[in-house]
């Protein structure tokens, strides 16, 4: 019974466990709720105790039985060689015997790429990796950390063929320090650009649509210099954490302190150009792959993967005939690509299969009957009657929360800890957004059936709700709540084999005659998606929802009707 673990000790701390083929993966985060699960004193490091002790519970193994343990690195700085073995002392302190003796460090960069490359099925692909900072183990090319690094990857063998490092180059006046990490570079503008309270990279993804990349396009482009060789460089300070330096655009001042004295409009066009300089930056790199390794699929991960307009620009203009995001591009998912590298590459075992959803988690547990919050009343045991219950309400316009089966791994709801809507009204976004404590010109997501997705997308979207496409205009009045200011979408594909969502898309299509709901994660505000029966009946009250489907049950709010005795809406 071969056994292989995957470890995250850094941001967003997982575990991830294979054994006999079967993956088992969570956050730290589900169980602290601590977004991220950040320490409470920066740089202190973190076992996801809690998330490891599950999965070998799950399993139904002991420590021991683990043949091989392997966590990615991120040690910033290297010196003289020392530093691997102090960071693989200092995490082995962490974890239990004899998981502690049995641990090895992969390069950040390495484990996240194989968390997409070793899942996507593809034998032959390029692999690309973008992030903030990795670490300096993959540094081949010289000293500093991981920041692009771009792969020619294979069942045999993985080859690091590309590396954007820092530097210093000549300049007019002198030398010029240039960096090379577009995620910083995108995290530094989106602190100029978003207040505090949003999500900085995510919001200012979503205010982009509303601005006009033109007005500061120019200026922005002259801080990212692209180079033939696939290069890309960064003046200092604005490819760097440093958000307090002034940037002066058109004769606006902008800081991370001033954010809130600036205009919506002029924020959205600020953010548009950034959002444009990033794609054509990231395309640039990955065309320059595509000439390396004739590869016709590009496998993406690493922070950056997670802008999902960028990752639709990337499936239309890189140059390669398909691209696979791993299913959970940011660090946590560098536990499962650390996983999957020992089982491939260490044990010899055949690859796992390519996965159509991520829900490697825990269960929510049963809905004890004390913990049916007030102003609900439950119906329990409805069965095969749950879907055509809930999809009745969601038909109604009513908010569901939706809690079914294992728990999603990654910061998207896939369906297992989801609230859906109804896509067909703006005002229900609206609502949403107001439930959710979220800007108003944050978009929703729509979870549709695979087979239909065509017809209402341009393309079909990804399992993982990855990336953005185009709805087809003459379906987008249909589909409002789900439709961005820019006409897209970030769609997310529901195969048959969807243990979560797709019976209940069958029942809702029906009654609709549409193959899609509004799906957005089950959480409040600033919080990780939620995890057990209980957590999601005191949130369902709190966020005042409509109703609750977790396992067999229905909660249902007491001013909504009962939905099995109301008739089926006509189309």
């Amino acid at each position: 019974m071969p056994a292989v673990l995957g470890l995250n000790f850094h941001h967003d701390t997982a575990a991830a466990l294979i054994v006999d083929g079967r993956l088992y993966a969570a956050e730290e985060e589900r169980w602290s709720g601590v977004k991220h699960n950040h320490p409470a004193r920066k740089g202190t490091l973190a076992a996801p105790v809690r998330a490891l002790q599950w999965c070998l519970e799950a399993a139904g193994i002991e420590p021991q039985d683990v043949d091989a343990v392997w966590a990615a690195s991120m040690r910033p700085n290297p010196a003289a060689g020392w530093w691997l073995t102090e960071e693989r002392e200092e995490l082995s302190v962490l974890l239990p015997a004899p998981l502690d003796e049995r641990l090895r460090l992969l390069s950040h960069h390495t484990a996240h790429v194989l968390s997409g490359y070793l899942l996507s099925g593809h034998d032959h692909a390029a692999g690309l990796v973008i992030d903030a900072g990795g670490s300096a183990l993959g540094a081949d090319f010289g000293p500093g950390r991981e920041r692009i690094t771009g792969y020619d990857l294979r069942p045999d063998r993985i080859d690091r063929l590309h590396q954007s490092m820092p530097a210093v180059v000549p300049g007019p006046v002198g030398p010029r320090r240039v960096h090379s990490s577009l995620g910083h570079f995108y995290r530094n503008l989106a602190r100029r650009v978003i207040p505090p309270g949003d999500e900085p990279e995510g919001s200012m993804m979503a205010l982009a649509a509303f601005g006009d990349p033109q007005r500061y396009g120019p200026q922005i482009r002259e801080l990212v210099r692209l180079s033939d060789d696939g290069e890309v460089r960064v003046d200092h300070p604005w490819g760097s954490a440093d958000s307090t330096t002034p940037l002066l655009l058109r004769g606006h001042v902008w800081t991370a302190a001033n954010v809130v004295e600036q205009p919506e409009h002029e924020r959205a066009d600020l953010a548009a150009a950034v959002q444009q300089i990033f794609s054509e930056s990231v395309v640039h790199i990955a065309r320059h792959l595509q000439r390396l390794t004739r590869a016709s699929s590009l496998v993406f991960s690493g922070g950056c993967a997670l802008n999902s307009h960028l990752n639709g620009r990337l499936a239309a203009d890189s140059g390669f005939d398909s691209l696979f995001v791993a299913p959970a591009p940011h660090d946590a998912g560098t536990a499962v690509g650390a996983a999957v590298y020992a089982w491939h590459y260490q044990l010899g075992q055949e690859r796992l299969p390519v996965p159509t959803d991520a829900a490697w988690g825990p269960n929510p547990g049963t809905l004890m009957p004390d913990a049916v919050p007030s102003g609900y009343r439950a119906l329990t045991g409805l069965g095969a009657g749950l879907a055509p219950a809930a999809a009745t309400l969601l038909a109604e316009h009513r908010v569901v929360g939706w809690v079914q089966g294992p728990l999603e791994f990654g910061p998207r709801a896939l369906g297992h800890r989801s609230i859906l809507a109804h896509p067909g009204h703006a005002a229900t976004r609206d609502r949403l957004n107001a439930i959710k404590q979220r800007a108003e010109y944050r978009p929703f997501a729509p979870a549709v059936l695979a087979e239909h997705a065509t017809e209402w997308f341009m393309s079909e979207g990804d399992p993982f709700m990855n990336r953005v496409v185009h709805v087809r205009r003459c379906r987008a009045d249909r589909i409002a709540a789900v439709t961005h200011h820019d006409g897209t979408a970030r769609v997310q594909s529901v195969a048959a084999d969807h243990q979560g969502l797709h019976e209940l898309l069958l029942q809702f299509h029906e009654r609709t005659g549409l193959p899609l709901l509004l799906n957005t994660s089950f959480n409040r505000k600033g919080t990780p998606i939620l995890r057990t029966s209980q957590q999601a009946a005191q949130a369902a009250a709190d966020l005042g929802l409509d109703a609750l489907a977790v396992g067999d049950n229905l909660l249902i709010a007491d001013h909504v009707p009962d939905p099995r005795s109301q008739s089926q809406p006509s189309l």
